[in-house]
């Protein structure tokens, strides 16, 4: 008897543990992006496509039957990436071409041909990033963090835009993170040469991320140009590859964050959702307006970086 009673105990143990494992994985999935717009005629360049959200994003927008465009830094890798969205969808319309955000004659030279190939570009999702790396320098002198997530994609998006406004109406997508409510932005100490540690060196550039978004809408206003920044949630892809605890974590945790796919639904969100063609300057998470810290709220702040990202780059951009 007090055998069966311990098998029925576990069984009812096991039970709960199932149903609350399927009501995690729901909350941990967020929202989903319902609308079914179609992408025909529609030219979609892409950042970092070749694995994690990027990737499932790259496979979203083939299907709804735009021709995409994968930027790589590992050219190889993309092209299997770009095999298998063809194995998935074999009508897929996709192509890998190398782009390194680390090196700004790499972004200058991919740019150069991009605009003698392409001769529109309806949507641009800046999703590449660098997350917890040690501390390192782009090949201009740039702290990673700060110059690939923002430095990088900001030359990149000013190379395109007049692309993008000849193409309009038009959609650019920041892939930023919740992490930009750790961050400031240290105009003293931007490249962490004084002092750094990779967390807050990441989050200062999503900061940097979501002030872009919201300064590019006040700059684009009237080209019908739209500029959204987004939350992805906590996606277990291999951004955490730099940071041992986070990898270990994130295993652990797994049941708690999202797939790669469940996490690029709010980048897919903004890029076609019909209710949003004229929103902009927004921050999203699970397909829905999200909380912005104060500090990514700050006009003055927005302005500053603009300009500064300006002059680090030798652009000008009013």
């Amino acid at each position: 008897m007090f055998l069966l009673l311990i098998i029925a105990g576990l069984g009812v143990v096991t039970l709960l543990v199932i149903t609350f494992a399927q009501h995690i994985r729901q909350y941990a999935a967020g929202g989903v992006c319902k609308s079914t717009a179609r992408l025909d005629g529609k030219t979609v360049l892409i950042t970092g496509a070749n694995t994690g959200i990027g990737k499932e994003t790259a496979l979203e927008m083939a299907m709804r039957g735009a021709r995409v465009i994968m930027a790589c830094r590992d050219t190889a890798k993309g092209e299997d990436t770009a095999a298998s969205i063809l194995a998935a969808y074999p009508k897929a319309d996709v192509e890998v071409r190398e782009l390194d955000l680390a090196d700004t004659c790499s972004i200058r030279a991919f740019a150069q041909k991009f605009l003698r190939d392409v001769n529109h570009l309806h949507i641009l999702i800046n999703n590449a990033g660098v997350m917890m790396c040690p501390y390192t320098k782009t090949v201009d002198g740039f702290e990673m963090h700060i110059g690939v997530n923002h430095l990088g994609h900001f030359l990149l998006t000013f190379l395109l835009i007049g692309l993008m406004k000849r193409s309009a109406p038009a959609r650019i997508v920041v892939v930023s993170s919740l992490a930009h409510n750790f961050g400031w932005i240290r105009f003293h100490d931007l490249h962490s040469q004084g002092s750094y540690n990779s967390g807050l060196a990441y989050c200062q550039s999503k900061l940097a991320n979501v002030l872009f978004a919201r300064e590019a809408e006040r700059r684009l206003k009237g080209s019908n140009v739209t500029v959204n920044s987004v939350h992805p949630g906590t996606v277990n892809s291999d951004l955490t590859r730099h940071s041992t605890l986070m990898t270990i974590l994130f295993s652990v945790m797994s049941m708690f964050l999202k797939t790669p796919q469940e996490g690029a639904q709010t980048s897919i969100y903004c890029a076609v959702a019909e209710e949003l063609h004229s929103i902009s300057g927004k921050h999203f998470s699970d397909c829905a307006p999200a909380f912005v810290a104060p500090q990514g709220r700050s006009e003055d702040t927005a302005r500053r970086l603009w300009d500064i990202s300006c002059e680090l780059l030798g652009i000008e951009w009013d």
